[in-house]
């Protein structure tokens, strides 16, 4: 009835969608689909590659018969990834991945989170230079500061042996990328939050752990994701850095660079190659998944205020 109404008006006009639109948004998805197939590609071939046995392999390559899933021999693919964690011990390398990540979140929102308050609340003099110099040093590649890293580590603090590890995390404290998210988040909390907490007798450290950081979860969970997949991915540092186990002790390499370590191992084959890598991707993607609201959330948050 109401739609009659309203087309019986003389100045009526039905809303069309314009026609330049709908081809935008048909080709916008239509590219997107093909995109989104050529990134996923490796990882098909990954995942169906983990399930085979080399001969299975060997039979399937050059044909989309490689991009499948050997459906008929399941076993082979209990196999592969039973080899992957009993007999290359890949849980060990995990194990010391996740216990890096977990030191290195904790140190990170900490000692990144004081310097972005600092520099998003406080007044002092230079404030203006240090904050030139953050963003002129996220544009430094961090390849460059490799080997006097690696002297200030190895020579000057002589960390050898077990102690390498401080080499490993104390590094990836620091980011001055991370600083510059806390920072940019921080500057958007409202001056009054604080002014409340120093009423009641907080001090400066109160107001940042009592009143910054609950406001920052979105901020704070991007940080944790980012550390958790450098740390996780991370492969030249730790190779250089830590010490090689010998048989019999529990070996110090972080996950990524224990996959050169297996993948050198004789008799190793390509399906079970392709499971430790399906291993070593699958705590990325869940830890992505479950906190792409908070990293969508805490960029757009830090991106305000520039």
């Amino acid at each position: 009835m109401k739609k009659q109404l309203y087309e019986d008006l003389p100045n009526f006009k039905r809303n069309k969608t314009p026609v330049k639109k709908t081809v935008g948004q048909i080709i916008y998805i239509i590219v997107g689909t093909i995109l989104s197939l050529i990134f996923l590609f490796p990882i098909i071939y990954m995942l169906a590659t983990s399930t085979k046995s080399e001969s299975a392999y060997a039979a399937s390559a050059g044909s989309l018969a490689m991009f499948l899933p050997d459906f008929a021999n399941l076993g082979e693919a209990a196999k592969n990834y039973g080899n992957v964690f009993s007999n290359y011990g890949i849980w060990r390398y995990a194990v010391n991945s996740f216990t890096y990540a977990a030191i290195v979140i904790v140190l990170n929102i900490l000692v990144n989170g004081l310097a972005g308050y600092v520099m998003a609340k406080l007044r002092f003099p230079g404030k203006r230079f240090l904050s030139f110099m953050i963003i002129f040093l996220i544009v430094v590649p961090v390849e460059t500061s490799i080997i006097p890293l690696y002297s200030i580590v190895k020579i000057m603090l002589g960390l050898k042996n077990t102690m390498s590890v401080l080499g490993v995390i104390l590094p990836a404290t620091i980011s001055i990328f991370n600083v510059f998210l806390f920072m940019q988040f921080f500057g958007n909390i409202p001056q009054e939050y604080e002014e409340a907490a120093r009423i009641d007798g907080a001090n400066t450290l109160g107001v940042f752990f009592k009143v910054i950081l609950p406001l920052s979860k979105p901020i704070v969970a991007t940080v944790a994701v980012f550390c958790f997949i450098g740390v996780w991915n991370d492969y030249l540092w730790p190779s250089m850095i830590l010490p090689y186990a010998s048989e019999g002790q529990w070996p110090l390499y972080p996950i990524q660079s224990a996959l050169t370590t297996i993948q050198s191992i004789q008799g190793i084959t390509t399906g079970e190659i392709m499971a430790s890598l399906i291993v070593t991707s699958i705590p990325i993607f869940v830890i992505y998944v479950l906190a792409q609201k908070y990293i969508v959330q805490g960029f757009g948050t830090a991106g305000l205020k520039m």
